[in-house]
């Protein structure tokens, strides 16, 4: 599993096969979230949860944002620049 980032107890994942267009999977304290990045310029977009409460996808959502231009470039590395 790709981990391309990690804050508050939670690794960000992009999948080396996985489908476009350009997303992040969250694991962590018992759930999972993935968000549309809808890259370059966000902002990121929940797609469907598990097992987070309301607040935990917000501050997720944020976390997200704020390291947006990283996880586009390495999607874009991951999957050859497709978005």
């Amino acid at each position: 599993m790709p981990t391309v980032h990690r804050f508050r107890g939670f690794n960000v994942v992009i999948y080396p096969s996985d489908h476009t267009p350009a997303h992040v999977h969250v694991i962590g304290k018992g759930g999972m979230a993935v968000f549309k990045l809808h890259c370059p310029d966000g902002p990121p977009e929940l797609r469907e949860t598990a097992g987070l409460t309301r607040k935990e996808v917000v501050s997720i959502a944020n976390a997200l944002n704020d390291v947006l231009c990283t996880l586009c470039a390495k999607w874009g590395e991951v999957h050859h620049g497709r978005y």
